[in-house]
């Protein structure tokens, strides 16, 4: 009993070790296939600009919408717990930097994933069960050229900007909060802001949309290619689509800070 005991756990990790190697594995071929394909350029231009549309330009509203909220939260937040003795214009300095390093490029990528990752997920998943992919790949066709290597590219070219917009909008949201809710002026607030501004933030901030950009669509479109199951199964590789995407972009975010503002 006491070594069946023992076998059951060790067996279990074994298990789970091999499922992340293969998923790995998966993920890595997926991901060199698409390079290969645009390095060679056999990618479909007008592909690529459809799925920078899908992802950018339709996620632009709600995108925008989430940044704004943060800045001002960000902003209310800080001026409750700014005392007398620290002067109020560093408020402009902690809206900036929170929403440049961190909150702009997170949250933009936590709002794709719900709604670019997901339907991705979604969409090649239906394609794998009702054999959509198979009859690609009888007409010969591709079907990591023609559906997953076009939204990648997409997501590494339209994400950056998505952040960019984030970065400013959430800055000018949490300025103007600043300016109702504590009397703080567009001028100190921007004072603020300079005052500990590094031109190092805005790359580190836009190379964080580019690596959330290319991680997203990949890893939707690895979840989908998986699928089996018919409807139900769907479901499933959507919802387990979310999990490991919401999880990588968090890992990944955390590793960003001991690397590059170090």
């Amino acid at each position: 009993m006491g070594a069946e005991a023992l076998a059951r756990p060790l067996a279990a990790v074994g298990r789970t070790a091999e499922a992340v190697a293969e998923h790995a594995g998966q993920i890595a071929g997926l991901l060199g296939r698409s390079l290969a394909l645009l390095l060679r350029g056999r990618l479909s231009a007008r592909e690529v600009l459809r799925q920078i549309d899908v992802i950018g330009v339709q996620s632009l509203p709600i995108v925008l919408v989430t940044a704004s909220l943060a800045g001002v939260v960000t902003s209310q937040q800080g001026g409750y717990q700014f005392t007398g003795s620290v002067p109020l214009y560093v408020l402009g300095s902690v809206v900036t930097s929170s929403v440049v390093l961190e909150l702009g490029p997170i949250l933009t990528a936590i709002v794709l994933i719900g709604r670019v990752g997901a339907r991705i997920t979604a969409e090649l998943g239906t394609m794998r069960v009702s054999e959509q992919l198979d009859a690609l790949a009888s007409l010969g066709r591709d079907p990591v050229r023609a559906l997953v290597a076009p939204r990648i590219v997409a997501g590494v070219l339209a994400v950056p900007l998505l952040v960019g917009l984030a970065d400013l909008t959430g800055i000018l949201a949490g300025m103007w909060a600043a300016r109702h809710t504590l009397g703080l002026g567009p001028e100190s607030f921007l004072y603020g802001a300079r005052l500990f501004w590094h031109n190092w933030d805005l790359f580190y901030s836009l190379l964080k949309g580019t690596v959330f950009g290319g991680l997203i669509p990949l890893l939707a479109a690895h979840m989908g290619l998986r699928t089996r199951g018919g409807a139900e199964g769907v479901g499933r590789a959507t919802t387990a689509a979310v999990v490991l995407m919401t999880l990588t972009v968090l890992v990944v975010d955390a590793l960003f800070p001991p690397l590059l503002l170090n």
